[in-house]
């Protein structure tokens, strides 16, 4: 946890920091929020704005969605399958200063009927390339549902993630904003890969 991090929180008034693998599986990963200067990256890339509403995969306690709301005005849906997680994402609607703008749901990914006016999704490898293909399915049935520019947003993508997303049907990658300057270590996999529904 950083300074910039607690800041970030208090500022928002949350609290999202932690780590916390207490329901995590093969198949549902531990909780980990992203960190704040990744958001400031996605937030001033230009593909998120008051116009778009995201929908954050694995949103935990909040963090993307409080955030990306408060710093694009855009509209955010989170939804968590971890019930006391999900509980803490709630706890912090009560104070938090863009709660007008976000919502959650408490729910399995990949049952989730994906709403018509979504047009942007968040991931940050919340779940098994298995769960992953099933809301890839769930996401492109909503885009046939409604056409309309979707993009999808992978930080810190898995190789498995990559592998798949490459060789999707419905995907098509659009760019790669590079956070390797923000962290220690030249880590390749700092970044946010962004693909659109075709």
């Amino acid at each position: 946890m950083t300074q910039k991090d607690l800041k970030w929180d208090n500022l928002l008034r949350i609290r999202t920091t932690g780590w916390d693998s207490s329901n995590a599986d093969m198949h549902h990963y531990p909780y980990e929020p992203t960190a704040y200067s990744v958001l400031e990256r996605l937030a001033n890339s230009g593909y998120i704005g008051k116009k778009n509403t995201l929908l954050d995969y694995g949103c935990g306690k909040g963090r993307v969605d409080f955030f990306l709301s408060y710093q694009t005005k855009c509209k955010s849906i989170g939804i968590e399958y971890d019930e006391r997680i999900y509980d803490s994402a709630v706890d912090n609607m009560e104070l938090a200063v863009s709660k007008k703008r976000v919502g959650f749901t408490l729910g399995n990914a990949e049952e989730f009927q994906v709403p018509e006016y979504v047009d942007r999704c968040y991931f940050f490898n919340p779940f098994s390339v298995e769960i992953l293909n099933k809301v890839i399915a769930r996401i492109v049935e909503s885009y046939y549902e409604k056409p309309r520019e979707i993009l999808l947003f992978f930080y810190y993508p898995s190789d498995n993630y990559i592998s798949y997303l490459m060789t999707a049907d419905n995907l098509m990658f659009v760019d790669d904003i590079d956070c390797m300057d923000l962290f220690e270590g030249d880590n390749p996999k700092e970044r946010i890969v962004i693909f659109q529904v075709v």
